[in-house]
């Protein structure tokens, strides 16, 4: 890499410290009280630089603002988890990306991005896209073009810098049963996988701009889990990304108990939450509440946007209080920047995001993080924690239900210790 090259990561570094609100690592006001700070030791961004591959992207060190995980101590009541995630996440006219990025710095949270490969891969260059089952260059979610590649990869920076995740939602967005991901072996998964880390890794070649600066992160190190299109395909997609190293999957469906393992990956899907108005459950992402509204029409009557809107956040917020007070299972939240409806799905996530993640003993946190606590716990907690039904707290109180062991009896009394009578 260049010198100029390395001077003009170096910059970006420092101007994204700087326009952060919540610092740069080391800075103790960027965690959230009562949560643990970052990594002892570990390399500030921009103090290392090595390019990686044609300088798309760079290892630059340590994520800032990565909080190390914490084993619950005996009796401890756990945190409340809530995951906010994207998907397909790119800037575009609507600067959504960006927005969020603020809402999230504003509230204590971090958040998981999945980002759509061909997001960074111009219209151009569509044929380097080869997706399974269709013809080289084929797309139902379209390519992008250079403004919308930078404005992109500005908030894909950014996005890391504060804490934040970088997933994959992978590239053509194909649902149905006309080659879509549902029908897709093992080995098709793994060539989608391999080229949504292609079109990240190589977007400065695709694209000739030179100028942008790279991605400050190993994206095969930071890839470590996805949420498939449309929820389809999601067996054998496992399969591979277990096979790929992947840590977690988020393409299913959950009711809201606490996560568990399945093939080797956490299980991290969405959940069902209360429905407003209705006698049934709904899942927790934007499309899902738009369907059980206005059917598929995005646009639909505009004097219910309001209403529609209100419904998913009350709902959302059902889901999370069933939580907070029961069995405190982590919540798993999806979402797309649109403007279905009015954009009414926008103001109700981030209704939710304001209430929730500044209350006591709530971490709003990306899958990364969520991952990182769960494989910091002892399996004797976490087996206790899943025997929990949805909204149920524990009867004798968390200090008796986490106990690590039977408390000792008091001095003095028969059965006590000898040292203690």
């Amino acid at each position: 890499m260049a010198a100029t090259q390395r001077i003009a990561v170096g910059a970006m570094v420092a101007a994204a410290c700087a326009a952060s609100l919540t610092g740069c690592a080391g800075d103790a006001t960027a965690v959230k009280p009562g949560a643990p700070g970052p990594e002892q030791g570990a390399p500030a961004p921009g103090s290392v630089f090595r390019p990686i591959g044609d300088g798309s992207t760079a290892y630059t060190g340590a994520q800032p603002h990565l909080p190390g995980p914490e084993r619950l101590s005996p009796g401890q009541k756990p945190p409340q988890f809530v995951v906010f995630s994207w998907d397909g996440a790119g800037e575009d006219s609507q600067k959504l990306f960006s927005h969020f990025r603020e809402v999230a710095k504003e509230n204590h949270a971090t958040m998981t991005y999945f980002l759509s490969g061909v997001y960074l891969l111009p219209e151009g260059k569509r044929d380097l896209y080869k997706p399974p089952q269709h013809s080289p260059g084929r797309s139902d979610i379209g390519f992008n073009d250079e403004r919308g590649i930078a404005d992109t990869l500005e908030q894909l920076r950014l996005a890391w810098l504060e804490g934040n995740e970088i997933g994959t939602h992978f590239n053509g967005h194909f649902c149905g049963p006309d080659g879509g991901v549902g029908t897709w072996s093992v080995e098709e998964w793994k060539s989608e996988i391999a080229q949504a880390k292609s079109f990240v890794k190589s977007w400065r070649s695709n694209t000739g701009m030179r100028a942008e600066d790279p991605l400050p992160f190993d994206y095969d190190k930071e890839l470590i889990g996805a949420r498939t299109p449309c929820l389809e395909g999601r067996k054998n997609f496992v399969k591979a990304a277990r096979d790929l190293g992947f840590r977690y999957d988020s393409s299913g469906v959950n009711d809201q108990v606490w996560p568990k393992k399945k093939d080797g990956l956490w299980d991290l899907s969405m959940q069902l939450v209360p429905f407003p108005g209705h006698t049934y459950e709904q899942l927790t992402m934007d499309y899902n509440f738009m369907v059980g509204q206005s059917g598929t029409q995005t646009q639909g009557d505009p004097d219910k946007f309001d209403y529609w809107g209100d419904q998913m956040r009350d709902g959302l917020l059902k889901g999370f209080y069933r939580a907070y007070d029961g069995n405190r299972a982590p919540l798993i939240i999806g979402n797309h920047f649109e403007s279905w409806n009015g954009g009414t799905y926008m103001r109700a996530v981030e209704e939710v995001v304001k209430e929730v993640c500044t209350k006591p003993e709530v971490r709003c946190v990306s899958f990364r993080q969520l991952a990182d606590w769960l494989d910091a716990q002892d399996p004797r907690t976490l087996a206790r924690l899943r025997s929990l039904e949805v909204g149920e707290a524990p009867r004798q109180g968390w200090a008796s239900f986490l106990s690590g062991s039977p408390a000792p009896a008091p001095k003095g009394v028969p059965g006590a210790p000898a040292d203690q009578r």
